[in-house]
């Protein structure tokens, strides 16, 4: 079905502040899902399945350690990159000043590609990035890259089989001064997502409305109102009882 941008991203709010969570901003998380859609790269359904998993993480701040000079490693203890990555950007932004390359490793991570938001922003400010990470399912890795000033990224795909020492809850991103080379950075991967796709879709989502399968969306729909309507008698009880 086709919505409105502001639908959508009223539907997405919605569901995230029925959870109460300590960790995460709304309109942030909203943003995420819906740019990610607009995108043509399924936001709706990755937000779905962190759903799954949201009111089961600790729901607790990230760790951030200085490993190196230009090294940083972040511990979510199993939470979602939607409700963290934000303030770790910021850390990382601050940190990178009088650098040229920055690594961040971020540990025990789900919903990796919710992080397309947030690393969009980086290339208008300047600064080139790329990410990656491996899938227990198909495709077996991901990989990110958007050099400075562009508006969407290069997204590239591979089957090939994971190294022992690749965690799957795992993602590195690396912020540079300077562009990656991307022929070499991707020479491991073999499908693509060209930027110039990603561009199209947006623009098709801006002038005829955002494309997303019926069935996410419904489902969607259920987890903001059942969330919303739970937490609303909850807290009428709390004030006396239903009426």
């Amino acid at each position: 079905m086709i919505v409105s941008h502001n639908e959508l991203t009223a539907a997405v709010n919605k569901a995230f502040l029925g959870m109460r969570l300590s960790c995460g901003e709304a309109d942030v998380v909203a943003n995420m899902v819906v740019d990610l859609q607009m995108a043509g790269l399924h936001g709706v359904h990755h937000f779905n399945n962190a759903c799954t998993y949201l009111g089961l993480d600790l729901d607790r701040p990230a760790d951030i350690s200085v490993t190196g000079k230009n090294i940083i490693e972040v511990d979510l203890h199993n939470g979602s990159l939607a409700c963290h990555l934000p303030v770790v950007m910021d850390y990382a932004l601050e940190s990178m000043v009088g650098l040229k390359s920055l690594k961040i490793e971020i540990k025990n991570c789900h919903n990796r590609w919710l992080a397309f938001s947030e690393l969009v922003k980086l290339a208008s400010k300047g600064i080139a990035c790329y990410a990656k990470w491996s899938n227990g399912s198909s495709p077996k890795r991901t990989l990110y890259v958007i050099n400075r000033g562009c508006v969407t990224p290069d997204v590239f795909f591979s089957e090939l089989i994971l190294d022992s020492d690749e965690k799957l809850q795992d993602m590195t991103i690396e912020l540079s001064v300077q562009d990656f080379d991307i022929a070499h950075i991707s020479k491991d991967y073999c499908t693509q997502v060209d930027a110039n796709e990603l561009i199209k879709a947006q623009n098709s989502a801006w002038k005829e409305g955002v494309f997303i399968d019926d069935a996410e969306w419904l489902s969607l729909k259920k987890t903001a109102t059942a969330i919303l309507v739970e937490n609303s008698q909850q807290s009428m009880n709390g004030a006396g009882g239903l009426v």
